[in-house]
Protein backbone atom coordinates (compact mmCIF):
# COMPACT_ATOMS: atom_id res chain seq x y z
CA UNK A 1 0.00 0.00 0.00
CA UNK A 2 0.97 3.32 -0.38
CA UNK A 3 -0.16 7.02 0.95
CA UNK A 4 -0.63 10.70 -0.69
CA UNK A 5 -1.88 14.29 1.21
CA UNK A 6 -4.20 16.01 -0.67
CA UNK A 7 -5.02 19.22 0.42
CA UNK A 8 -7.97 20.30 -1.82
CA UNK A 9 -10.48 22.81 0.41
CA UNK A 10 -12.42 21.66 2.93
CA UNK A 11 -11.77 17.93 4.57
CA UNK A 12 -15.04 16.77 4.70
CA UNK A 13 -16.01 16.73 0.63
CA UNK A 14 -12.27 15.79 -0.51
CA UNK A 15 -12.69 12.70 2.06
CA UNK A 16 -15.67 11.88 1.14
CA UNK A 17 -14.54 11.95 -2.98
CA UNK A 18 -11.37 9.91 -2.56
CA UNK A 19 -13.14 6.87 -0.22
CA UNK A 20 -15.35 6.58 -3.38
CA UNK A 21 -12.46 5.96 -5.94
CA UNK A 22 -11.64 2.38 -6.62
CA UNK A 23 -8.24 1.21 -5.60
CA UNK A 24 -8.31 3.32 -2.12
CA UNK A 25 -8.84 1.91 1.17
CA UNK A 26 -8.20 4.53 3.32
CA UNK A 27 -9.04 8.12 3.08
CA UNK A 28 -8.24 10.03 6.74
CA UNK A 29 -9.02 13.74 7.43
CA UNK A 30 -6.21 15.86 8.74
CA UNK A 31 -3.86 18.96 9.07
CA UNK A 32 -0.57 18.85 7.47
CA UNK A 33 2.61 20.60 6.94
CA UNK A 34 2.38 23.35 10.02
CA UNK A 35 4.31 24.24 12.60
CA UNK A 36 3.14 23.67 15.55
CA UNK A 37 2.43 19.92 17.30
CA UNK A 38 -1.26 17.97 17.78
CA UNK A 39 -2.72 21.28 16.52
CA UNK A 40 -6.83 21.18 17.20
CA UNK A 41 -9.44 22.37 15.01
CA UNK A 42 -10.29 25.60 16.78
CA UNK A 43 -6.18 26.48 16.17
CA UNK A 44 -6.33 25.20 12.68
CA UNK A 45 -9.16 27.54 11.79
CA UNK A 46 -7.01 30.60 13.41
CA UNK A 47 -4.94 30.23 10.22
CA UNK A 48 -1.43 30.74 12.55
CA UNK A 49 -0.82 26.91 12.65
CA UNK A 50 0.31 27.18 9.11
CA UNK A 51 -1.57 24.14 8.83
CA UNK A 52 -3.41 22.53 5.40
CA UNK A 53 -6.92 20.88 5.58
CA UNK A 54 -5.34 17.45 4.38
CA UNK A 55 -6.64 14.21 3.49
CA UNK A 56 -4.24 11.28 3.90
CA UNK A 57 -4.84 8.58 0.93
CA UNK A 58 -3.96 5.44 1.22
CA UNK A 59 -4.24 3.43 -1.79
CA UNK A 60 -2.92 -0.29 -3.44
CA UNK A 61 -1.07 1.00 -6.81
CA UNK A 62 -2.13 -2.53 -8.52
CA UNK A 63 -5.58 -1.16 -8.34
CA UNK A 64 -5.30 2.54 -9.02
CA UNK A 65 -2.39 4.53 -9.61
CA UNK A 66 -0.81 8.12 -8.32
CA UNK A 67 -1.04 9.38 -11.87
CA UNK A 68 -4.90 8.40 -11.92
CA UNK A 69 -5.26 9.84 -7.94
CA UNK A 70 -4.21 13.19 -8.91
CA UNK A 71 -6.53 13.58 -12.21
CA UNK A 72 -8.85 13.16 -9.94
CA UNK A 73 -8.02 15.68 -7.32
CA UNK A 74 -7.43 18.18 -10.69
CA UNK A 75 -10.83 17.67 -11.23
CA UNK A 76 -12.16 18.43 -7.87
CA UNK A 77 -10.30 21.67 -7.12
CA UNK A 78 -9.19 24.98 -8.58
CA UNK A 79 -5.56 24.77 -8.59
CA UNK A 80 -5.75 28.63 -10.01
CA UNK A 81 -7.38 29.94 -6.36
CA UNK A 82 -5.10 30.76 -3.41
CA UNK A 83 -6.43 30.06 -0.04
CA UNK A 84 -9.58 29.72 -1.34
CA UNK A 85 -12.02 26.77 -2.62
CA UNK A 86 -15.91 27.11 -2.83
CA UNK A 87 -16.99 29.72 -0.27
CA UNK A 88 -13.83 28.62 1.62
CA UNK A 89 -11.13 30.83 2.55
CA UNK A 90 -8.19 31.20 4.50
CA UNK A 91 -4.34 29.46 4.30
CA UNK A 92 -5.87 26.53 5.80
CA UNK A 93 -8.16 25.90 2.84
CA UNK A 94 -5.19 26.29 0.20
CA UNK A 95 -4.13 23.31 -2.21
CA UNK A 96 -1.63 20.93 -2.26
CA UNK A 97 -0.03 17.70 -2.27
CA UNK A 98 2.00 16.55 -0.01
CA UNK A 99 4.18 13.25 -0.77
CA UNK A 100 6.24 10.95 0.98
CA UNK A 101 8.25 8.96 -1.00
CA UNK A 102 11.21 10.77 -3.07
CA UNK A 103 10.24 8.77 -6.46
CA UNK A 104 6.82 10.11 -6.06
CA UNK A 105 7.59 13.89 -7.21
CA UNK A 106 8.55 13.17 -10.90
CA UNK A 107 5.40 11.72 -11.20
CA UNK A 108 3.45 14.54 -9.41
CA UNK A 109 5.34 17.43 -11.35
CA UNK A 110 4.36 15.61 -14.54
CA UNK A 111 0.07 15.88 -13.27
CA UNK A 112 0.98 20.00 -12.48
CA UNK A 113 2.71 20.23 -15.99
CA UNK A 114 -0.41 19.01 -17.56
CA UNK A 115 -2.50 20.88 -15.63
CA UNK A 116 -0.68 24.12 -16.37
CA UNK A 117 -0.81 23.36 -19.89
CA UNK A 118 -4.30 22.55 -20.26
CA UNK A 119 -4.86 26.09 -18.37
CA UNK A 120 -2.28 28.04 -20.05
CA UNK A 121 -1.07 29.69 -17.11
CA UNK A 122 1.02 28.21 -13.36
CA UNK A 123 -1.36 26.87 -11.15
CA UNK A 124 -1.02 28.00 -7.19
CA UNK A 125 -1.20 24.23 -6.04
CA UNK A 126 1.78 23.39 -3.59
CA UNK A 127 4.27 20.25 -4.03
CA UNK A 128 5.87 19.42 -0.98
CA UNK A 129 7.13 16.57 0.92
CA UNK A 130 5.07 15.65 3.70
CA UNK A 131 6.73 17.30 7.04
CA UNK A 132 3.67 16.33 9.57
CA UNK A 133 0.12 15.01 9.59
CA UNK A 134 -2.34 14.86 12.25
CA UNK A 135 -5.31 12.86 12.24
CA UNK A 136 -8.42 15.64 12.82
CA UNK A 137 -10.83 15.21 15.61
CA UNK A 138 -13.23 11.71 15.55
CA UNK A 139 -16.45 14.15 14.73
CA UNK A 140 -14.52 15.47 11.62
CA UNK A 141 -13.82 11.42 10.23
CA UNK A 142 -16.35 10.16 7.58
CA UNK A 143 -18.43 13.69 7.96
CA UNK A 144 -20.63 13.11 5.32
CA UNK A 145 -21.83 9.52 6.49
CA UNK A 146 -22.68 10.41 9.41
CA UNK A 147 -24.45 14.08 7.77
CA UNK A 148 -25.57 13.26 4.40
CA UNK A 149 -27.21 16.99 4.23
CA UNK A 150 -23.64 18.22 5.51
CA UNK A 151 -21.52 20.63 4.11
CA UNK A 152 -19.73 20.24 1.09
CA UNK A 153 -18.02 22.51 -1.30
CA UNK A 154 -17.69 19.79 -4.31
CA UNK A 155 -20.32 19.61 -6.48
CA UNK A 156 -22.47 16.72 -5.71
CA UNK A 157 -22.49 15.64 -9.26
CA UNK A 158 -18.91 14.91 -9.16
CA UNK A 159 -19.48 12.33 -7.13
CA UNK A 160 -21.99 10.49 -9.47
CA UNK A 161 -19.63 11.26 -12.28
CA UNK A 162 -17.01 9.12 -10.52
CA UNK A 163 -19.07 6.57 -9.71
CA UNK A 164 -20.02 6.58 -13.73
CA UNK A 165 -16.48 6.74 -14.60
CA UNK A 166 -15.63 4.02 -12.81
CA UNK A 167 -18.59 1.59 -13.41
CA UNK A 168 -18.26 2.61 -17.61
CA UNK A 169 -14.38 1.72 -17.30
CA UNK A 170 -15.21 -1.28 -15.33
CA UNK A 171 -18.33 -2.65 -17.44
CA UNK A 172 -16.36 -1.90 -20.68
CA UNK A 173 -13.18 -4.34 -19.93
CA UNK A 174 -11.50 -6.03 -22.73
CA UNK A 175 -14.29 -5.02 -25.29
CA UNK A 176 -12.37 -4.07 -28.55
CA UNK A 177 -15.18 -2.78 -30.56
CA UNK A 178 -15.46 0.71 -30.60
CA UNK A 179 -18.89 1.24 -31.70
CA UNK A 180 -20.29 -1.17 -28.77
CA UNK A 181 -18.16 0.70 -26.43
CA UNK A 182 -20.24 3.92 -27.31
CA UNK A 183 -23.43 2.11 -26.72
CA UNK A 184 -22.96 1.48 -23.76
CA UNK A 185 -21.10 4.47 -22.63
CA UNK A 186 -24.37 6.23 -23.79
CA UNK A 187 -26.30 3.92 -22.08
CA UNK A 188 -24.73 4.06 -18.68
CA UNK A 189 -24.69 8.10 -18.81
CA UNK A 190 -28.24 8.53 -19.81
CA UNK A 191 -29.96 5.64 -17.44
CA UNK A 192 -27.45 7.35 -14.34
CA UNK A 193 -27.73 11.16 -15.35
CA UNK A 194 -31.22 11.20 -16.58
CA UNK A 195 -30.29 13.47 -19.44
CA UNK A 196 -32.81 14.30 -22.12
CA UNK A 197 -30.80 12.92 -24.69
CA UNK A 198 -27.14 11.09 -24.93
CA UNK A 199 -24.88 9.61 -28.15
CA UNK A 200 -22.44 9.68 -30.37
CA UNK A 201 -21.76 10.78 -34.10
CA UNK A 202 -19.06 9.23 -35.74
CA UNK A 203 -16.74 10.98 -38.12
CA UNK A 204 -16.95 9.70 -41.80
CA UNK A 205 -15.46 11.56 -44.66
CA UNK A 206 -16.42 15.09 -44.03
CA UNK A 207 -19.66 14.52 -42.07
CA UNK A 208 -20.87 13.26 -38.88
CA UNK A 209 -22.70 10.45 -38.80
CA UNK A 210 -25.32 9.11 -36.00
CA UNK A 211 -23.94 6.32 -34.26
CA UNK A 212 -25.18 4.37 -30.95
CA UNK A 213 -27.37 6.99 -28.41
CA UNK A 214 -30.76 7.28 -26.46
CA UNK A 215 -33.34 9.24 -26.60
CA UNK A 216 -35.78 10.53 -29.26
CA UNK A 217 -34.85 10.11 -32.93
CA UNK A 218 -32.02 12.18 -34.00
CA UNK A 219 -30.43 13.96 -37.03
CA UNK A 220 -28.69 11.23 -39.05
CA UNK A 221 -25.89 13.67 -40.10
CA UNK A 222 -24.52 16.57 -39.78
CA UNK A 223 -21.56 18.69 -41.55
CA UNK A 224 -18.43 19.53 -41.08
CA UNK A 225 -18.48 23.10 -38.89
CA UNK A 226 -22.48 22.83 -38.33
CA UNK A 227 -24.12 23.67 -35.33
CA UNK A 228 -22.85 22.92 -31.77
CA UNK A 229 -21.64 18.92 -33.28
CA UNK A 230 -19.93 19.92 -35.97
CA UNK A 231 -18.32 23.18 -34.17
CA UNK A 232 -16.97 20.90 -31.55
CA UNK A 233 -15.65 18.52 -34.26
CA UNK A 234 -14.05 21.92 -36.16
CA UNK A 235 -12.70 23.64 -32.89
CA UNK A 236 -11.34 20.72 -31.49
CA UNK A 237 -12.88 21.47 -27.81
CA UNK A 238 -15.91 21.04 -26.14
CA UNK A 239 -18.43 23.22 -25.99
CA UNK A 240 -21.35 23.91 -23.41
CA UNK A 241 -24.37 25.62 -24.46
CA UNK A 242 -26.37 27.03 -21.95
CA UNK A 243 -29.31 27.84 -24.58
CA UNK A 244 -29.71 26.07 -27.65
CA UNK A 245 -31.06 29.11 -29.32
CA UNK A 246 -28.58 31.61 -28.58
CA UNK A 247 -26.13 29.49 -30.51
CA UNK A 248 -25.55 30.58 -34.22
CA UNK A 249 -26.16 28.07 -36.51
CA UNK A 250 -28.17 25.63 -34.13
CA UNK A 251 -29.43 22.78 -35.66
CA UNK A 252 -32.99 21.66 -33.89
CA UNK A 253 -32.82 17.81 -33.81
CA UNK A 254 -36.00 18.18 -31.33
CA UNK A 255 -37.69 21.01 -30.06
CA UNK A 256 -37.41 19.97 -26.74
CA UNK A 257 -33.88 20.54 -26.28
CA UNK A 258 -32.96 23.33 -23.92
CA UNK A 259 -29.23 23.23 -23.44
CA UNK A 260 -26.50 21.19 -25.26
CA UNK A 261 -23.01 19.63 -24.44
CA UNK A 262 -20.77 18.57 -27.13
CA UNK A 263 -16.95 16.53 -26.35
CA UNK A 264 -14.75 15.50 -29.44
CA UNK A 265 -13.69 11.95 -29.28
CA UNK A 266 -9.69 11.96 -29.75
CA UNK A 267 -7.79 9.10 -31.06
CA UNK A 268 -3.98 7.92 -30.80
CA UNK A 269 -3.13 10.32 -33.48
CA UNK A 270 -5.31 13.31 -31.82
CA UNK A 271 -7.70 13.08 -34.37
CA UNK A 272 -11.57 13.94 -33.84
CA UNK A 273 -13.16 10.87 -34.61
CA UNK A 274 -16.15 11.47 -32.81
CA UNK A 275 -18.13 13.49 -30.54
CA UNK A 276 -20.38 12.77 -27.44
CA UNK A 277 -23.58 14.85 -27.34
CA UNK A 278 -25.79 15.58 -24.72
CA UNK A 279 -29.13 17.30 -24.81
CA UNK A 280 -30.86 18.69 -21.59
CA UNK A 281 -34.65 20.06 -21.65
CA UNK A 282 -33.88 22.46 -19.07
CA UNK A 283 -31.46 25.32 -19.74
CA UNK A 284 -28.43 25.96 -18.33
CA UNK A 285 -28.03 22.45 -17.18
CA UNK A 286 -24.03 21.93 -18.16
CA UNK A 287 -21.30 23.40 -16.91
CA UNK A 288 -17.36 23.30 -16.22
CA UNK A 289 -17.54 20.09 -14.15
CA UNK A 290 -19.88 18.12 -16.91
CA UNK A 291 -17.43 19.03 -19.16
CA UNK A 292 -14.46 17.67 -17.14
CA UNK A 293 -16.06 14.40 -16.45
CA UNK A 294 -17.20 14.24 -19.95
CA UNK A 295 -13.79 14.34 -21.08
CA UNK A 296 -12.29 11.93 -18.98
CA UNK A 297 -15.47 9.90 -20.14
CA UNK A 298 -14.92 9.85 -23.68
CA UNK A 299 -11.20 8.78 -23.49
CA UNK A 300 -12.82 5.60 -22.75
CA UNK A 301 -14.44 5.24 -26.13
Amino acid sequence: MKEIYLAGGCFWGVEHFFKGVDGVSEAVSGYANGNTENPSYQEVYTDTTGFAETVRVVYDPEKVSLRTLLDLFFMIIDPLSLNRQGEDAGTRYRTGVYYLEPTDRAIIEEAFAKVEKRLGQKIVTELEPLRNFYPAEDYHQEYLDKNPGGYCHLPLRAFKYLRLWQDIALFLADEEDEVARMADISALIASRMGFFWTGFYRVIGEQLVLGPFQGEAACLRIGYGRGVCGTAWKERRTIVVPDVEQFPGHIACSSLSRSEIVVPVFDSNQNVTAVLDIDSDRLAEFDSTDAAWLELIVGLV
